[in-house]
C-alpha cells in the first residue's frame, strides 16, 4: 500500500470521490448508520491516503489541536472490507500518527473510537479515557496517545 498525506486543496477530484465513497460503503452501508459523513470538517483536514493498485483501501483524516478537539485528532479511520485482511488499518494509523507528528509538530492525539475496535486502537498505543458514550447510534470511547 502506497500512502500520501494531502490537504483538501491538494486532493484531486478522483481523490475526493474516493474518499467520499469509501466512507460512505463503510460508515453508511455497511455499518448500517443514517448519518452526516460530509460535514464540513474535511476543509481542515489533512487526508491520509491508502492506495493499491491505484485504487484507495485505507483513509484516515488529522486535524490540528482546536480544530476537532483540543488535541490533535485522526478520525473517519476506513478500510476497504475487501482488504483488512491485508492489516491496512495498522499501516493507516502508523502513517496517521507520523503524519500528526511531521506535519502537527504534536505528539498528544485523541480520537472518538468505536468500541468494537477498542483493541486495534490498543494495540497502538492509545488508551481509553472515560466512559462509553453513544455517537451517531454506535457505543464509542475516548482514547489518547502521548
Amino acid at each position: 500500500m502506497i500512502v500520501c498525506v494531502k490537504s483538501f486543496n491538494e486532493l484531486t477530484t478522483k481523490d475526493l470521490y474516493a474518499v467520499l465513497q469509501l466512507r460512505s460503503e463503510i460508515f453508511v452501508v455497511e455499518q448500517n448508520c443514517v448519518y452526516q459523513d460530509i460535514d464540513g470538517k474535511d476543509f481542515n483536514a489533512l487526508h491520509v491516503l491508502g492506495f493499491k493498485n491505484d485504487k484507495l483501501v485505507a483513509y484516515t483524516r488529522i486535524f490540528k489541536p482546536g480544530d476537532y478537539f483540543k488535541e490533535a485528532s485522526i478520525g473517519r479511520v476506513v478500510v476497504k472490507k475487501s482488504e483488512r485482511q491485508h492489516k491496512y488499518g495498522y499501516s493507516i494509523m502508523e502513517a496517521s500518527i507520523a503524519a500528526v507528528k511531521e506535519h502537527l509538530q504534536q505528539t498528544t492525539i485523541k480520537i472518538s473510537a468505536q468500541k468494537y475496535l477498542l483493541k486495534f486502537y490498543n494495540n497502538l498505543g492509545f488508551k481509553e479515557d472515560g466512559g462509553e458514550y453513544l455517537e451517531d447510534g454506535i457505543p464509542h470511547m475516548a482514547m489518547y496517545k502521548h
